[in-house]
C-alpha cells in the first residue's frame, strides 16, 4: 500500500510539475522576482530610516539632558551662594543622575549609529545587486521573447505548429477523400460503358435492351437489302461475278 502511494505521489508530483513549467511566463516570474527584491530593499530602507529617527530622538532627550545639567549646577551655585548647602546637594544630586541617563543614552547611540552603518552598507550592497538582477532580468526577457518570435516565425513559415500541422492533416484529408471519389466516378462511368451495370433509372430490363437491340438489327439488314435491290449490285460486285 505504501508502495502504491509512493507512486500515486510520484506521478501526482510529475503531472504538477509539468503542468506548472507548461504555465509558467519566464518574464513573468522575473518580474515577480525583481519585485520581491524591491520590497525587501524598501524594507532595508524603512528600516534604516526608523534607526536614524529613533537616533534624533535620543540626541534630542541628550541635548534635553545637558541643558538641565547646566541648570541644576548653576542652581546648585546659586543655593551655595545663599547659604542653602541642602538645596545646593540637591541640585548636584538631581545633575549627578541626569549624567548618568546621558551616559546611557550616548551608549544607545552609539549602537543606534553602528546599526545605521550596518544598514546602509546593506543598502548599498542590496542596491547594486537589484540593479544587477534588473538589468539581467531585462535581458532574459528580451532574449525569450525573440526567441519566441522566432519559434512562432518558423512554425508558422514550416507548419510544424499545432494549428498548421491541423490544416495539414484537413488537406491531406481532403486529397484522399477527392481521390476516392474520382476512382470511384471512374469505375462507374466503365460499368456503365461496359453494360455491366444496369440503368434503375429506365423502366426497361436487360431482356428488353438486348431483343431491341436484335430488332434494330434486323431492321437495318431489311433495309440493306432493299437498296441492294434498288440499286443493283455495283461496278466492283460485277467484276467479281464475271
Amino acid at each position: 500500500m505504501a508502495s502504491l502511494w509512493q507512486r500515486f505521489r510520484m506521478i501526482f508530483g510529475a503531472k504538477v510539475s509539468k503542468a506548472l513549467d507548461r504555465a509558467e511566463n519566464p518574464t513573468e516570474t522575473l518580474d515577480y522576482s525583481y519585485e520581491q527584491q524591491l520590497s525587501l530593499l524598501q524594507n532595508v530602507k524603512r528600516g534604516i530610516a526608523d534607526v536614524v529617527t529613533a537616533k534624533k530622538r535620543l540626541q534630542m532627550q541628550q541635548a534635553q539632558l545637558e541643558k538641565s545639567v547646566v541648570t541644576l549646577e548653576t542652581q546648585a551655585r546659586q543655593a551655595l551662594t545663599g547659604g542653602r548647602e541642602d538645596l545646593a546637594r540637591q541640585a548636584l544630586e538631581r545633575k549627578s543622575g541626569l549624567q548618568q541617563q546621558l551616559q546611557g543614552l550616548d551608549q544607545q547611540a552609539q549602537q543606534l549609529g553602528q546599526q545605521q552603518e550596518k544598514l546602509v552598507a546593506s543598502e548599498k550592497a542590496l542596491s547594486a545587486k537589484v540593479e544587477a538582477f534588473r538589468t539581467q532580468k531585462e535581458t532574459i526577457k528580451a532574449q525569450y521573447s525573440a526567441a519566441e518570435a522566432q519559434v512562432r516565425i518558423g512554425e508558422a513559415a514550416t507548419g510544424i505548429g499545432e494549428q498548421m500541422a491541423d490544416t495539414g492533416l484537413a488537406i491531406q484529408r481532403a486529397k484522399d477523400k477527392t481521390e476516392q471519389m474520382q476512382a470511384r466516378a471512374s469505375a462507374i462511368d466503365e460499368l456503365t460503358t461496359s453494360g455491366a451495370l444496369e440503368d434503375f433509372t429506365s423502366d426497361q430490363t436487360e431482356l428488353d435492351r438486348e431483343l431491341g437491340a436484335l430488332a434494330s438489327k434486323s431492321q437495318v439488314d431489311d433495309e440493306l437489302a432493299k437498296l441492294k435491290a434498288e440499286v443493283g449490285p455495283g461496278e466492283k460486285q460485277k467484276e467479281l461475278q464475271q
